[in-house]
């Protein structure tokens, strides 16, 4: 009888070894190699008479889009599904993924024949959910089933749309003799799907779980093989999701897509800036309004300061939805060029709405909050823009006249922004734009009668 032969995996970023180790070489996780059974196929020569194209033989056609029926998940994936495109939808458990997959195939299904493999749920408890969102469609098909030979046979008999696999960790390859979400099933049922959506032209959707860092569970080569990823993301204490591509073969990946979640399923939400500035108060002390762009999209988001003399210890920060280390800087550089002592006070920041914030252009936001809540004194009702340097400087942002309008569109009196953006800023009479070279300069015009 022949020696089985084992290798050991990383779980994390797939690094393949030929004995166990503490620490994976690749990505420096600990405990995260498992053992799995391995067999080598023979070695294949190329068939003869095959050979390169020259580029300039190449035909090309204009892709076109299939409308998902819904704009926010249209907007994310650069103006629709490509036909033949290989998408892979992440995020933590219990956030929505397989019901924003499912309504999706079933406003598909209106026009065209959709499969939906789960290897997770029954057809029952499908049923169950499809009846909650309200969808009873009958070109959309429902398959329980975790064997990608199954799969790949049903949907070359069906020729669907769009096939569904929900999730890429339950699939398996008969062919291999590891278990069901470990990294070889993983990584080869990926690439035997790839190859069935770029060969038939049929657009798939995975869904793929995420480890507890965020990141997707399973080989990082998943991510290199698909075309498209999108993570979706929120707090499960609000009802918020925000749909983000993080890769985007087909277009941009800078935009995001924002859902509210109800008892009957996922609804778009068009108009996010009202969504995240609630009920801000522009008579609150610590609380004041940013304009970010997510993408193409300008976003009003309310950012809150609460300041308060410290009693135990030393001082804290905290910072929700926010770079932790960002506030530091800001907290250090009002300290220095405004004259702000902060060494004595607890300082909590949050973004409103359970939103992520990223870009620089949140910083003059933090500092007119930080400021209020120290003196308890609102802030003008403006709109703020602008990142801040470590001399105290208020430097340029891009995409200013998108992020004014989208001020003016919501009703505020002006826009505190940097003095070398002014020229690019073209807004109605009874609009005010107050241009800001310094940190000092604006945290004088944030209070003034």
């Amino acid at each position: 009888m022949a020696k089985v032969k084992t290798r050991f995996f990383c779980q994390s970023c797939g690094q393949e070894s030929p004995r166990w180790l503490g620490k994976c070489p690749g990505c420096g996780e600990w405990n995260t190699l498992v053992e799995e059974v391995v067999e080598r196929a023979a070695a294949k020569r190329t068939p003869l008479g095959v050979k390169a194209t020259p580029l300039t033989e190449i035909q090309i056609r204009e892709e076109e889009r299939v409308s998902s029926g819904s704009q926010e998940l249209n907007r994310v994936l650069g103006g629709g599904i490509v036909p033949g495109s290989f998408v892979l939808l992440g995020g933590e458990p219990g956030i929505g993924k397989s019901t924003l997959l499912l309504q999706t195939a079933g406003l598909l299904a209106k026009g065209m024949d959709v499969l939906y493999i789960s290897g997770e749920e029954s057809e029952k408890q499908i049923k169950l959910r499809a009846e909650r969102l309200g969808i009873k469609e009958s070109r959309l098909h429902i398959l329980t089933e975790t064997r990608l030979e199954v799969v790949r046979d049903v949907a070359l008999a069906m020729r669907p749309g769009l096939l569904i696999v929900d999730s890429i960790q339950t699939m398996v390859l008969e062919e291999l003799q590891a278990a069901a979400g470990s990294v070889s099933q993983v990584r080869e049922g990926a690439a035997f799907l790839m190859r069935l959506a770029k060969e038939e032209e049929i657009s798939i959707f995975l869904v793929g779980h995420v480890t507890k860092d965020g990141a997707i569970a399973g080989p990082r080569v998943l991510e290199h093989i698909v075309d498209t990823v999108l993570y979706f993301e929120g707090d499960r204490h609000h009802v918020y999701r925000l749909l983000r591509a993080v890769k985007n073969r087909f277009g941009s990946t800078n935009e995001i897509g924002v859902f509210e979640m109800h008892e009957d399923g996922l609804v778009e939400v068009p108009n996010p800036s009202k969504v995240f500035l609630g009920e801000n108060s522009a008579t609150a002390p610590g609380s004041s309004v940013a304009v970010i762009v997510e993408g193409s999209r300008p976003l009003l988001v309310e950012i809150q300061a609460l300041v308060t003399p410290t009693t135990y210890g030393p001082p804290r920060r905290t910072a929700t939805g926010i770079d932790y280390n960002r506030i530091l800087m800001l907290l250090a550089v009002l300290d220095k060029k405004v004259g702000l002592h902060l060494g004595a006070q607890d300082v909590f920041i949050n973004i409103a709405g359970g939103i992520r914030i990223d870009e620089p252009g949140v910083d003059l936001a933090c500092i007119a909050a930080i400021a209020s809540s120290l003196g308890e004194r609102p802030v003008k009702r403006y709109a703020l823009i602008g990142e801040v340097g470590l001399t105290g400087e208020v430097r340029g942002i891009s995409q200013i006249e998108n992020r004014v309008k989208e001020a003016v569109k919501l009703g505020f009196e002006g826009c505190i922004i940097p003095r070398i953006n002014v020229s690019a800023v073209k807004v109605p009479g009874n609009f005010t734009v107050i241009p800001v070279k310094t940190v000092e300069e604006a945290v004088q015009v944030m209070f003034e009668q």
